[in-house]
C-alpha cells in the first residue's frame, strides 16, 4: 500500500515521503481500516516539526482523524493508532475508539466530525457552559477548529462574533451563519467587538490561536466570562495576566479533548450521538473547502500550517489526482456565499 511517511521531523513539504510499504498489523483490541477520507489538522504539522505534547516514535504516518471502512463493512470514523497515521490507503483504529459514521455527511464530513467539534462541544458546554442569548467570540472563525464552534455556538443559540483575516475567510464566516464578522487584519478587534456588544464585551472565548488573539481576548471579555484556551495556531503561547482575570472577574478555562478520552470516555459517546443528531438535522455540517488525492498529502498539511486554508482539507486515498477538483471548487464557492 501506499502512506506518507516522517523519517526525521522537520517541515512537512520536505520529510514527509509517499511509500510504498506493507499493510499494518492490528494489535489486540484493534482494526484494520481502508482509509475512506483523512482530514488535516494542525497536530499533523506539529508531529511532523516535532513540536507535538505527544510524539509517535519514528518512523511514522501522519493523519490522526479518518472516515474509514471495517473489514467487515462498517462505515467508522476515529484517531488512528500511531504510528499507523490516515495519510496511507489503511490505518490502524483501537477498536473501541472507532464511532459509526454519521449516514447524513460524505466520507470528508464524516471525518471531520470528530476532533474539531468535539473539542467545540466540550469547551462550550462543559467547560463554559454556554447558554442561549450569550455573545460568543471565535477566533479563527473561518478555519477548521473556529468553523466547528461558530455551528456549535448558533446551535446553542448564542449570538456568535467571528474573527478571521483577510476578506475570503469573512465571507467563509458569514455564510457558517456568523452575526458580525471581525477581519482582524483592517480593524480593531476590541474595539470592534466592544461596539458590537454595547460596549459588554463577549461572554465565552473561544481561542485555538493564542499570541495576540488571547491578548484581544482579555481585553473584551465581558464581566464573569469566559475564556476557553483551545489552542496556539499563531505558535505563541500567551503567559495570562492573573492579576488582570481578578480585577475583570473572568475565567480561563483549558480545553484537552484527549483527556476526555482517557478519563471519561462514556462522555465522547454521548458528544458524538449528540453531534450525528445535529448533523442528521442539518444543523451542523463541517465545511471542506477542498479535497485531494492521497499525493497532495504533504502540500496539504504544509497550507494548514502557514494558516492559509479555509474549513478542513481532505484527503481521499481512493481519489485519483484531479479528481475531485469541480466539487472543491464548488465547495469553496458556497463557503463564501
Amino acid at each position: 500500500m501506499q502512506a506518507w511517511r516522517v523519517h526525521r521531523n522537520g517541515e512537512p513539504g520536505e520529510v514527509m515521503r509517499l511509500e510504498e510499504v506493507d499493510r499494518p498489523v492490528p494489535g489486540a483490541g484493534q482494526l484494520l481500516v481502508r482509509v475512506r477520507a483523512a482530514n488535516v489538522n494542525f497536530p499533523d504539522a506539529l508531529m511532523v516539526r516535532g513540536k507535538y505534547q505527544v510524539q509517535p516514535p519514528l518512523p511514522f504516518t501522519p493523519g490522526v482523524e479518518i472516515c474509514g471502512e471495517t473489514a467487515d463493512g462498517r462505515r467508522i470514523i476515529g484517531n488512528p493508532a500511531l504510528p499507523y497515521g490516515g495519510f496511507a490507503e489503511y490505518a490502524v483504529v483501537d477498536e473501541a475508539a472507532a464511532l459509526p459514521a454519521p449516514e447524513a455527511l460524505d466520507d470528508a464530513e464524516a471525518a471531520a466530525l470528530h476532533i474539531g467539534y468535539q473539542t467545540g462541544w466540550f469547551a462550550l458546554h462543559r467547560r463554559a457552559r454556554l447558554t442561549a442569548g450569550e455573545t460568543l467570540l471565535v477566533h479563527a472563525a473561518a478555519g477548521g477548529v473556529g468553523s466547528a464552534a461558530v455551528q456549535l455556538g448558533r446551535a446553542a443559540g448564542a449570538r456568535v462574533i467571528g474573527v478571521v483575516s483577510g476578506p475570503d475567510k469573512a465571507r467563509a464566516a458569514r455564510g457558517l451563519g456568523c452575526d458580525v464578522v471581525v477581519d482582524r487584519r483592517s480593524e480593531d478587534v476590541v474595539a470592534a467587538v466592544k461596539e458590537a456588544t454595547g460596549g459588554r464585551g463577549a461572554d465565552v472565548v473561544y481561542d485555538p490561536v493564542g499570541g495576540d488573539a488571547y491578548t484581544w481576548s482579555a481585553k473584551c471579555v465581558a464581566f464573569e466570562g469566559r475564556i476557553l484556551v483551545v489552542g496556539f495556531a499563531s505558535g505563541t503561547v500567551p503567559a495570562p495576566a492573573l492579576h488582570h482575570a481578578l480585577v475583570k472577574n473572568y475565567a480561563i478555562l483549558g480545553v484537552h479533548w484527549g483527556l476526555y478520552v482517557r478519563k471519561d470516555p462514556a462522555a465522547v459517546l454521548d458528544c458524538h450521538d449528540r453531534l450525528t443528531t445535529l448533523a442528521a438535522q442539518g444543523v451542523v455540517k463541517p465545511l471542506i473547502s477542498e479535497r485531494v488525492p492521497l499525493a497532495g498529502a504533504a502540500d496539504a498539511v504544509r497550507r494548514v500550517a502557514d494558516g492559509t486554508t479555509t474549513g478542513r482539507l481532505a484527503v481521499l486515498p481512493g481519489a485519483p489526482p484531479g479528481e475531485d477538483t469541480d466539487r472543491s471548487a464548488a465547495v469553496r464557492e458556497g463557503a463564501g456565499r
